[in-house]
């Protein structure tokens, strides 16, 4: 039961570095953002790294349900037995919880700031289409192909 207690808090002590890593990412995406100093390139890299990251919360979260789910009837006849872990592990689970939260608020912060970087890139886009074809038309107009017949502005009588 110890060393099942263990592996619990263990558990939880790597989600939560997981999830300070997650927090390291956003807060990286969220200044390159803000700067506009942002390399697509980073930024796919930084997605991935993320994913990988989330795959491994989502094992950690699978391993310690399996782990409580044997332990928790158990637990419930033996409170007072394991109360100072009992106690650690709801602490834990608290700042998992916290971190989480975060990590949420930080991920639609970023979303928000990915939507406008990339409507401003399709609003310079375009611009860059209605710049080129006012040029294209001044050209068409310039080298003769649209202008007037002298003929016909000559033999005004």
């Amino acid at each position: 039961m110890e060393n099942q207690l263990t592996i619990l808090s263990e558990s939880l002590d790597r989600k939560i570095q997981v999830l300070k890593e997650i927090q390291l990412y956003n807060e990286k995406q969220e200044q390159s953002f803000l700067s506009e100093t942002i390399k697509l390139e980073d930024f796919d890299e930084a997605i991935e790294e993320k994913g990988r990251l989330i795959e491994k919360l989502n094992k950690l979260d699978e391993g310690f349900e399996t782990v409580y789910n044997k332990l928790a009837e158990e637990l419930k006849g033996n409170r007072e037995k394991y109360k100072a872990q009992i106690a650690e592990l709801q602490d834990k689970i608290r700042q998992v919880t916290e971190l989480g939260t975060s990590v949420q608020a930080q991920e639609k912060r970023n979303k928000a700031l990915v939507e406008k970087f990339f409507a401003k890139g399709r609003e310079n886009i375009r611009q860059e289409r209605k710049n080129s074809k006012a040029a294209y038309n001044y050209y068409k107009n310039m080298s003769g192909h649209s202008v007037a017949s002298s003929h016909f502005m000559d033999s005004k009588q």
